[in-house]
């Protein structure tokens, strides 16, 4: 290998490593609703998706479900077509391109949530059906379905299956079954196939990410917290207590069931595979070159070390953090069987011991339709 071979070679690793990349700014007003369009608007676009992620949840908490659904469409549609398609994705499985240089999908529990709020939002515009498979792409998401090392383990998941299947005249009770052996923090319910008042209902804030190791490249993750600890829905005569079923951070950090210890590690076994080997080889040639009869040797491993430390420092090994940081701690659910007419349902969110939290009352004043489904959303934080 000749020397100036080997450092042009250098050379051209190193400027493609050093591009800059284009800076995107916009200032913040405070608005979570203001700030996430401006972002899906100017941001860069490998964020998009966090971004309407961030700004459907805060939707979702404000009623204004219209763009919920516009936000998770465009989200979703995404997803779907991300595997082996999406350029920035196939630079980032490189070596040399960032984790966070990729388009943003999520980690599986942030697509399931995506899922899972538009699972909502169909069964609210009365298509259970649609609901249904948005409950079955999240259980696919959350399970292993190329080495079928787990399965999927959220309760609500099932639950919401089988309670679908219910109201399209079929047969749940495959799906009640799984979430009632599944469920962790208390069994749902039931199915009522005369429920027609669905409220669904979220607290407390969940999980988020950090980067941890040596170069920054295992993916932790931090647990969420929540003084809500449980609800009583209430309508007419009926008082309807009930407590999570699903842990946001659980799902986070686990698969199957089975705790993580972190995520993306393999990439600072090259970085540091590679920096020592670069070390050694430019040990060595230092050594070679100091002989006459050895001098090309020497300076050839020489270049050799350059290039390999420059190829270590070009490595990008960090995990990418970017997390949907306006997720929920704990997800639950309640059905109601009310008479037709004007209803008022009133939720009080409540902490471990059940006593009602401050501000923690939420209302809705709904009609109920005979024949029809009524979908109430429900959260404890205000945005």
């Amino acid at each position: 290998m000749k020397l100036s071979t080997g450092l042009g070679l250098a050379g051209a690793i190193l400027l493609a490593g050093c591009a800059t990349p284009k800076k995107y700014t916009f200032a913040p007003t405070g608005d979570p609703l203001a700030d996430g369009r401006t972002a899906i608007a100017q941001g860069p676009p490998q964020d998009k998706v966090l971004w309407e992620y961030r700004t459907a949840a805060v939707c979702m908490r404000r009623a204004q479900f219209a763009e919920a659904k516009s936000l998770l469409d465009d989200a979703l549609l995404t997803l779907g077509g991300i595997n082996g398609k999406d350029s920035g994705a196939k630079k980032a499985r490189g070596y040399f391109h960032e984790e966070s240089k990729k388009t943003f999908i999520g980690e599986p529990y942030e697509r399931v949530m995506a899922y899972y709020y538009r699972g909502i939002l169909y069964w609210m515009d009365g298509e259970p059906d649609n609901a249904r498979a948005c409950f079955r792409s999240g259980q696919l998401i959350d399970s292993d379905t190329e080495n079928k090392q787990y399965a999927a383990d959220y309760v609500l998941l099932d639950y919401l299956d089988g309670f679908a299947t219910v109201k399209l005249a079929g047969d749940g009770s495959d799906a009640l079954k799984r979430a009632q052996t599944e469920a962790r923090l208390g069994p749902p319910p039931a199915y009522n196939p005369k429920a027609n008042t669905l409220v669904f209902l979220e607290f407390g804030r969940g999980p988020g990410k950090y980067a941890a190791g040596e170069y920054g490249e295992q993916l932790r993750f931090r647990e969420g917290s929540a003084a809500t600890r449980g609800a009583v829905v209430q309508a007419g005569s009926q008082n309807v207590r009930v407590g999570p079923y699903d842990d946001v951070s659980f799902q986070a950090t686990t698969r199957g069931g089975r705790v993580m210890d972190h995520i993306l590690g393999n990439k600072a076994v090259f970085k540091s595979s590679t920096d020592i080997a670069g070390n050694a080889a430019l040990l060595g040639g230092v050594v070679a070159a100091s002989n006459r009869r050895t001098q090309e040797i020497g300076l050839g491993l020489v270049a050799a070390g350059v290039l390999t430390k420059i190829i270590s420092s070009a490595t990008t090994p960090a995990a990418d953090v970017r997390a949907w940081d306006n997720l929920p701690q704990y997800l639950s659910f309640a059905a109601l069987e009310l008479p037709p007419g004007e209803q008022t349902v009133t939720v009080q969110f409540v902490d471990a011991s059940g006593r009602p939290l401050p501000n923690g009352v939420r209302q809705a004043k709904i009609q109920v339709v005979p024949g029809h489904d009524t979908v109430l959303f429900f959260s404890d934080q205000a945005s």
